[in-house]
This record gives C-alpha cells, structure tokens and sequence, in this order.
C-alpha cells in the first residue's frame, strides 16, 4: 500500500472564501497559492474529486466537496476526464493526512499545486452548502496569503462574472478534430458493453467532453470522430456519420447559438443523435423548448430519477446548473425522465425524430452506472434504421 504523507498543518498558508453576500470563511491552502474566482457550487459525491477536478463542465466554477475528507487515496492517472484540471477552485473540510492506495500516483495537494488549482481546507464546507442551498449557488473569490482582508475579497467576489449568458464552451472544447482513443491520453480498461453488430462511425461534438464517454462508446464497437463545438452541422454530416453524440459542458446553453443551430440541422437531418448534459439542454433548444438557471443545481452521484415509461428508479451521476423547462417543449418531444428530488425533467425524446438526450451521466466517473443502457439505446435506435 503505497503512502504519501502531507506536510503538518501548521506550515500551511492561511486562506480565505469570500462570497458575493458578504459571507468569507477562513482556512489554509490546500492547493496553489495565489487567487481564484468563480462560481461557487457543491457536490455530494463521496468519492471522485480527481474527476470532478478535471471535469471540463466545472469550468468557471469553485467546487465544494461535502464529504467532510477529501484525499484519502491520492490521484491516479487513470481517473481524470480531461487534459488538465477545469474547475477554478476546491474547497473541503478536511484534507487527508495521507493518500493511502495502490493505484496512487501522489497526493492530492501536490496534484492541485501541480495543475495551478487554488484550494482551501480547514473551512466548515456544512455551513458554506447550507447556505449555497438556502440562497442559491453565489459568485466567490478564494485567496491564499497572510493578512488577507475578507471585505476586499467580497467586493472582488461580487464582480466576477456571472454563469447566465456565458459562453465558457469555447474555452473547453478542442481546437481540432480527432479521432478516439487519443494517442496522448494511453491505455485504459473498460468494461464491454452491448456490441454492435457492426462497427459504428460515431461524431461527437465536444462541448466540454469527458473522456469516459468516449470509452463508453469504444466500448459499444464504435469509432469516435470528435468535432469542436464550433464545427458547421454541414461538415459532421458529409462524413456520413451512423450517429451524432452532443457532449457535456460547462456555463449557460442559451447564447450557445452555434451549437443549437447546428443540433437543429441534424436532428432535422434524421441522423440518429445522442445528448448528456450541456447536450441535453442544447438538444432541447434545438427542439424548441427554453433552458432556465436552478437555484442551486445537481451535483453528486446519488441523484434518483425516474424512467417514466416503466417507472424504473436509477441512481445517477449529475453535474449541471441549468435545465430544460418542460412547459416550452413543443408536442412533438416527450420527456422520458424526471428527477424525484424535484421533479425537473431528466430525459427527452423526440416522437418522430431518432434523436433523444439525458440530463445526468450514463458514464458515471464518478457514480453508479445504472444508466448504462443508454449507450445500449443509442446503438440500437441506430441499427434500428438499417
């Protein structure tokens, strides 16, 4: 069992969370020194911050881990969803006095000082979600240094920009098309999945993508093409795809215009279409519904939502702050899955189009994996068309 010690509490720099509301909490650094901003957020997971960290739809956003240890086994190479870390900021209560696990490669401060993550630990992160959930999810400044003043980062926290009609998948996507797996991520194993009965031509639009996506459709006997989310609907459709994947993302679906104009096309197009997350939410726009910002979003791996055709309860992986409002969808596109904590819609599918799309993620990474069978139904819905 391999160790790694972290250094005593009492050589690390002070820090401070300051909020938008005037709330500051103050900590040490846990992480890079120096100043992050975004909006701050929680997640329930009790495990899987590495890919939390590098999940690119935590881009712009300082995450808070409930779980009140984070750390206890390190990072690993083999657990990250991108090709860096993406959130701005970690935030936990308890950093663990050692990363005990086989697999590990370090520790989770050194991983944070490595990516430039700014981190704050020693914090009451009961508290800070207690408030997120009462007030809603808050713009904030976390700080490292000695002699920080809380009412100055407060102000600074106050200015920084909002989520609602930010574009950040520009940011996130890739700048160039390539073909999966990618010579520079290496080898991972993955469990089968349903074969197709032939190699299947997938393109996927990137909108912020994890890469255990990708492994998941791999592992369903498909090639993977994946396009910048910039890419003209025109181009992925003279390559003849068997099907189209809209990824997960970070920020607001609304100004994402491009994006919606091109989801319009081919759905328009009759090519089977896939969507998770952000692509949930563009689907729904390019269907005609609208998107609206949650108080405070979904973010865990214990979500429950509904299948509504055969009253099915999955446990899920969920990752969002905004969602489709089922009262705008036009008559042609049915939801198919609801969240039970409040009854936001989940699941669509279009009545005479094969394109469908869930708000959580089938992919877990992490969370449970009840919802595989999605990557089941998006292969047969295409060889259901011969």
């Amino acid at each position: 069992m391999t160790k790694y010690p972290r250094p005593s509490t009492n050589n690390h720099t002070e820090a401070v969370l300051a909020l938008e509301d005037g709330t500051w909490y103050r900590g040490f650094a846990a992480g890079a020194e120096g100043e992050a901003q975004g909006e701050v957020v929680f997640n329930t997971s009790m495990s899987g911050y590495q890919e939390i960290l590098t999940d690119p739809s935590y881009s712009g956003q300082i995450v808070t881990m409930t779980c009140p240890e984070i750390g206890n086994y390190g990072v690993s190479d083999e657990d990250v969803e991108s090709r860096g870390v993406r959130a701005a900021g970690f935030v936990i209560r308890q950093e663990s006095p050692v990363a005990s696990n086989w697999r590990a490669d370090g520790t989770l401060r050194d991983y944070l000082i490595r990516h430039a993550i700014v981190a704050i630990a020693g914090i009451d992160t009961r508290d800070l979600t207690r408030r997120l959930r009462s007030i809603g999810v808050m713009r904030g400044v976390i700080a490292t240094g000695w002699g920080l003043n809380p009412d100055t980062l407060v102000a600074r926290a106050a200015g920084v920009r909002q989520m609602e009609g930010s574009d950040l998948v520009r940011g996130v996507t890739t700048e160039a098309a390539f073909d999966w797996p990618r010579e520079d991520v290496g080898e991972f194993t993955v469990e089968p999945g349903r074969l197709a009965k032939r190699r299947l031509k997938i393109a996927a639009y990137d909108y912020g993508m994890k890469w255990n996506i990708l492994r998941r459709l791999t592992a369903h006997n498909c090639d993977v093409r994946v396009y910048p989310a910039t890419a003209p609907a025109a181009e992925v459709l003279a390559t003849r795809p068997d099907g189209v994947f809209l990824s997960n993302g970070p920020g607001d679906p609304a100004p994402l215009s491009y994006a919606i104009e091109n989801a319009r096309a081919i759905v328009a197009a009759n090519v089977p279409t896939f969507g998770i997350c952000l692509g949930h939410q563009i689907l729904g726009l390019a269907m005609g519904g609208a998107t609206y910002k949650l108080k405070f979003g979904h973010r865990g791996a214990n979500h429950p939502v509904k299948k509504l055709e055969t009253g099915r309860i999955e446990i899920t992986s969920q990752n969002h702050g905004f969602a489709v409002d089922p009262s705008t969808l036009p008559e042609d596109v049915a939801v198919t899955h609801i969240n039970l904590y409040d009854e936001t819609v989940e699941g669509l599918r279009h009545r005479s189009r094969p394109a469908f799309s869930v708000q959580y993620h089938p992919e877990a990474s992490p969370g449970p994996h009840d919802a595989d069978y999605l990557f089941t139904d998006f292969i047969e819905l295409i060889e259901g068309r011969g």
